[in-house]
């Protein structure tokens, strides 16, 4: 997957240079953009570190280049900036501390979300504690902020623990469309970590910084546990200063964290070092869903698909869905949906019918090999000119009974025992 970013981010760059030395400016600039957004793409999938390095600086390199041209184009009669020296490890050059600080930050870019996910409240089934609590941090003081003041503040570190596909990630994404005034970062630990030495810590101030400068703001680290995992006496010292850094920016002395909210989630929440679970005020279950939940899931997840299935159905589903999780009953759902086209696929038998929506046209739907005007053919058979018309069979409450004897949740008794044993000592339900 990364090699496929990467290639095409190298084709792109390739002709923004040639639009560069053409001097067509405005158009290597949106060139560099694509291509770099790519290079950046790329990376996060990117699992060896000498790649990943190579990719960096590439994307440092095109980052300068596409501020460079950005200047040109706003004063055209500029002359053409040259490419500044690195400075020595002697020279103290505050111009070349400020380009390194710079270009961190734009390639922390990549985490800002421009295009909201369009996940509503009431999309997310359930977890109307958890809810209430994201409405508290991120809308009440965006819509109302003369309600916080004084001591009165809302919550800057909100954690959300679980087992996996219970719908963490899901209400971050809730949160990013909610909050129409915020800006969200969506960061994991590969945006934050670096083989070189001191870079880690610096992507991490940097990325506080910006946050601060865009407040109101979300930073949702997902799997934080990885970034934030227990201080031993035998770690490398850079993972260290890594943790201490996040501790300092996230409640540390000068920092003003008031616009700021830090969302983290983990599926191992036993796995975080104390300080950085102090600092999430707030530490919410997020559990396996309840008969209700479960219901509305199957019900959610179908959508303006069509489906011949009764508000019974899907109490029904509910019930015989028991221990599965958000992720699990997406994946029933989306397993049902292909039961209608493995139908057509195995169908022996096809006849025509009026086309519901296109008037004076037929439509051909698979038949018993008895019914009147049944056409033996496969799917495949069918002639080319009529596959346009092919209309698959709405979804059914048998399609789901099918799926549902062979399907399982995905989440251990043991691993649900130990969540709620660390609720029970740190967290509170969702």
């Amino acid at each position: 997957m990364s090699t496929n970013f990467v290639t095409k981010g190298v084709q792109i760059i390739q002709q923004a240079v040639a639009k560069d030395n053409a001097e067509e400016h405005a158009e290597a600039l949106n060139l560099y953009k694509h291509g770099i957004q790519l290079l950046m793409t790329g990376r996060k999938y990117e699992k060896n570190d000498a790649a990943k390095r190579t990719i960096t600086e590439k994307i440092v390199h095109y980052l300068n280049r596409a501020e460079q041209l950005k200047e040109i184009i706003a004063a055209p009669a500029a002359p053409l900036p040259k490419k500044k020296k690195a400075a020595t490890s002697g020279g103290g050059d505050d111009d070349s501390e400020d380009e390194e600080e710079n270009a961190l930050k734009k390639a922390l870019g990549s985490a800002i979300v421009m295009e909201k996910p369009n996940v509503k409240w009431d999309d997310v089934a359930g977890l109307h504690v958890a809810k209430e609590l994201l409405k508290e941090a991120v809308i009440l003081p965006i819509a109302f902020p003369q309600l916080f003041i004084g001591k009165r503040q809302a919550w800057n570190g909100i954690l959300l623990y679980g087992p996996p596909g219970t719908g963490k990630s899901y209400l971050a994404k809730a949160v990013a469309t909610e909050a129409n005034n915020s800006t969200f970062f969506s960061v994991s630990s590969s945006d934050l970590v670096s083989k070189y030495v001191g870079e880690s810590e610096k992507l991490v101030k940097n990325l506080f910084a910006m946050a601060r400068e865009n407040k109101p703001s979300i930073i949702f680290i997902d799997e934080i546990d990885s970034l934030a995992s227990a201080r031993s006496d035998g770690e490398a010292d850079s993972s260290r200063r890594l943790k201490t850094e996040f501790l300092v920016q996230m409640q540390g002395v000068g920092n003003d964290t008031t616009g700021v909210l830090t969302l983290g989630a983990t599926n191992c929440p036993w796995d975080l070092d104390p300080a950085i679970r102090r600092r999430f005020q707030k530490r919410i279950y997020i559990p396996l869903p309840s008969i209700e939940a479960r219901a509305a899931m199957f019900k959610i997840h179908i959508g303006n698909t069509e489906a011949e299935i009764e508000e019974g159905d899907f109490v029904t589903l509910g019930e015989m869905s028991d221990g599965f999780s958000g992720s699990d009953i997406s994946n029933v759902v989306r397993d049902a949906l292909m039961e209608p086209v493995r139908t057509m696929q195995s169908a022996t038998h096809f006849r025509q019918i009026p086309h519901p929506e296109k008037p004076g046209q037929q439509a051909l739907i698979p038949c018993p090999w008895n019914a009147q005007g049944a056409q033996e053919m496969s799917l495949m058979e069918i002639p080319a000119n009529m596959r346009a018309n092919v209309l698959v069979t709405s979804l059914s409450m048998a399609d789901f009974l099918k799926v549902m004897e062979t399907a399982n949740g995905s989440v251990g008794q043991e691993d649900i025992d130990r969540h709620i044993e660390w609720t029970n000592e740190f967290g509170q339900e969702g």
